[in-house]
């Protein structure tokens, strides 16, 4: 292979159109994080599973619309709710007593995400299962020489609305409250009356169900599979522990990440690309463990 034939030369309009797919594939990359920040930045939990419930939440919505005749739209919902009431009973069941062995809580993940690969195949088989979209959200807008599929769009937007809303629960809700002052200091806010305990199960919930609509949203991307989550968990563990743990730090850290990721691709190949980024944020991480911001809030 000659230099030509690896190096793209670079032209305007294709490069640009190279940005707008890097934001498209941020935007992926954070709606698949978003559920790992909450549980991996607010309770110091490495859910090995987290790929698992992003499967689940495609699964759902694939019964939901096969089975039941749901439009894909109001799975979107139906997901979060289903997938954070597993994460719940994993998190009453397992998590919650292996708090303080954090390589337990690793192995016991890892259980549990080949639990669910392997009830998913036995069940449904392994063959790939494929989801109807709106057919609004099947057609291209045009911008100039720019072409988007509209479906990205719609996630792009999605996903700027779940960092809005959970940004909104940890911040200007009682809830949210609860969570910081746990996460700080949990005996002082039992001393208050706070429901530690309670605050753990819907915080894993929460984080579970964003992960379950984030595969609801995939399905309309994508074949869905059950090792489908293992092609989304290495970005979101990346994105999240080179963000610090944080939400913002999650935001910037994935839009850093699908620019830089679309750029080296454009000039490039995807191959090349992913070797690179992934080269980059070791290097990253070595000079600067603690990620991009650093978290703000005591783990357990």
């Amino acid at each position: 292979m000659s230099v030509h034939d690896f190096w793209t030369p670079f032209a305007l309009e294709p490069f640009i159109s190279a940005l707008i797919i890097g934001l498209s594939l941020a935007s992926i990359w954070l709606v698949a994080a978003l559920g790992l920040t909450i549980i991996y930045g607010t309770m110091g939990v490495i859910n090995m599973a987290h790929g698992e419930f992003i499967m689940l939440g495609a699964y759902i919505t694939w019964i939901l619309q096969y089975f039941l005749g749901f439009p894909w739209l109001l799975c979107l919902p139906i997901s979060f709710v289903i997938v954070a009431f597993v994460g719940w009973l994993v998190e009453r069941g397992l998590i919650r007593h292996l708090y303080d062995r954090p390589l337990d809580t690793l192995l016991a993940t890892w259980g549990v995400s080949l639990v669910f690969i392997q009830s998913i195949r036995l069940i449904f088989g392994g063959e790939p299962q494929y989801i109807d979209t709106p057919e609004f959200l099947s057609s291209v807008v045009e911008i100039g020489f720019l072409y988007i599929p509209t479906i990205r769009i719609f996630i792009f937007g999605i996903a700027l609305a779940l960092v809005a809303i959970t940004w909104a629960l940890l911040y200007k809700s009682n809830f949210g409250i609860q969570v910081r002052s746990v996460m700080q200091n949990p005996q002082m806010a039992a001393s208050f009356g706070i429901n530690s305990s309670k605050v753990y199960g819907l915080t894993f919930a929460y984080g579970a169900g964003l992960a379950g609509i984030s595969g609801s949203m995939f399905s309309g991307l994508k074949t869905i599979f059950p090792d489908m989550g293992l092609g989304y968990v290495v970005e979101a563990f990346l994105v999240v522990v080179t963000g610090g743990g944080e939400l913002f730090g999650s935001l910037a850290t994935a839009g850093i990440m699908g620019e830089m990721f679309s750029i080296f691709s454009y000039f490039t190949n995807d191959t090349f690309a992913r070797f690179v980024l992934f080269v980059l944020i070791v290097i990253f991480l070595r000079f600067r463990p603690q990620g991009i911001f650093t978290p703000n809030m005591a783990r357990r």
